[in-house]
């Protein structure tokens, strides 16, 4: 008797637990548990350092397309081997065993998705574990200390020009060559670009040889049917904007740092060291000499219109209109006394294209901010305001001279060297930067004691 109660307690038990499984599952549905990738419930699915999950398949795919140890969506680096987040795996294939078993036949049948990760399995059980450096440097190294990381720097921004040398006219061929000569490879190239989500139309494009000349005759109905078949509205509206922007131009329109860099190799160079020392005059600079190819995406991007600010940044780039009043008036206030703040603005709107450069942008405008901050401080408190109109005098000649340099000099100036100065002012500024602006807190704080 004691026996059957026994069981009759344990079947009951079963059954309030198979109950309360019914109703989590009826509660919570499969759109909830989606791969950020393929826009598909989860399978295997595996956690990042940054806490978004992808599908392993995915993540994998993701890995030998571009090569890079980051999250597909917010592009932050991933240190070790992601692994398989088992009990958000057990979870879903609880609450979806069928949904889970279709997507895995899927799965299975493609070729492409086992090579990957089977490359990708590889690549971690290559990986060889790091040993994290416990040393730390003396404070009281003084000069020595100070002599090494200046030429770690240097040695730094050297390496750096020499790989970005290597590497510019590979990456970046697309915004030089012409749409109507892209090979199906390049198109590919151009498709993968707009973002993760492109991969899954990936395969249809190579199936039907899609190259520069075809491009250029594709219409958004022609993407709604076979073979291409992108049903999801906002990829095809992506493709379709991005589309126009080529065949407007003629070539792949440059959507980053380094594209616009490749196109525009000495302005670049030009307005980094401009905005830098005189900000105020670089954004004039553009608005009379470069108004729509800079100008308008600059300011739509930091004085974006009420119903456009939850947009992305390549839709942003997209709008040319001439700016609104409002737009105007919240661009002139921040122009006269909080230049740098725009830039930052403008660099916080591209974390997740330049995810660390973007990062640097920042810091080096807070500190120029607090700089032109102790200048103005210096010039009110030694009653020299008088000299305004002469030092802004010269500080215009000074930048009218540098942009004369560059523009006479530039065909004789070697690129590797050109890239050795971007690269300095780009990423080493911050540091001689925060060192200044230590400098100039103590010599407050000596006026002050």
């Amino acid at each position: 008797m004691e026996e059957d109660e026994t069981l009759q307690g344990e079947r009951e038990r079963a059954e309030g637990e198979t109950g309360a499984t019914a109703d989590v599952s009826g509660q919570l549905s499969v759109s909830e548990f989606l791969c950020h990738c393929c826009y598909d419930i989860l399978v295997d699915p595996t956690t990042l350092n940054c806490g978004h999950s992808f599908c392993r398949h995915c993540l994998a795919l993701w890995w030998v397309s571009s090569k890079k140890n980051e999250c597909p969506e917010c592009r932050v680096k991933w240190e070790g081997f992601p692994k398989v987040n088992i009990l958000l795996r057990d979870v879903i294939e609880k609450l979806f065993s069928d949904a889970i078993e279709q997507r895995k036949e899927d799965i299975q049948q493609n070729s492409d998705v086992a090579r990957s990760l089977a490359a990708f399995q590889q690549y971690g059980t290559d990986q060889i574990p790091t040993v994290p450096n416990t040393g730390r440097f003396n404070p009281r190294g003084g000069g020595f200390f100070s002599g090494v990381l200046t030429a770690l720097t240097c040695v730094a921004v050297v390496l750096l020009g020499y790989h970005w040398s290597s590497r510019e006219f590979e990456e970046d061929h697309l915004v030089h060559k012409p749409v109507a000569r892209w090979t199906a490879e390049e198109v590919i190239l151009w498709l993968e670009q707009l973002g993760p989500w492109a991969s899954h139309y990936k395969e249809r494009f190579l199936l039907e040889k899609v190259n520069g000349r075809l491009l250029l005759t594709l219409t958004e109905e022609d993407f709604t049917k076979e073979p291409y078949s992108v049903e999801n509205s906002n990829h095809r509206k992506a493709i379709m904007a991005e589309l126009e922007c080529v065949k407007a131009l003629g070539v792949k329109p440059p959507q980053n740092l380094w594209e616009y860099k490749a196109v525009n190799p000495g302005k670049s160079l030009f307005l980094l060291y401009a905005l830098k020392s005189s900000p105020r005059l670089s954004m004039l600079y553009l608005y009379l000499f470069d108004y729509a190819e800079a100008f308008l995406p600059f300011i739509h991007t930091i004085c974006p219109m009420q119903e456009d600010k939850h947009e992305d940044v390549f839709t942003k780039l997209l709008d040319l209109q001439d700016p609104s009043w409002k737009q105007w008036r919240e661009f002139i206030v921040k122009y006269l006394f909080l230049p740098y703040q725009l830039i930052a603005e403008f660099a916080w709107d591209w974390l997740d294209v330049h995810y660390w450069t973007s990062r640097f942008i920042i810091v080096n405008a807070m500190l120029l901010s607090v700089l032109e901050l102790f200048s103005f401080w210096r010039l009110w408190s030694r009653r020299e305001l008088k000299t305004i109109p002469h030092r802004m005098w010269r500080h215009f000649w000074k930048v009218s001279t540098q942009g004369l340099f560059v523009t006479i000099f530039w065909p004789f100036i070697p690129q590797f060297v050109c890239n050795c100065l971007f690269y300095w002012a780009l990423y080493f500024n911050p540091i001689i930067n925060i060192d200044l602006v230590v400098t100039e807190l103590r010599r407050l704080e000596t006026q002050v004691q």
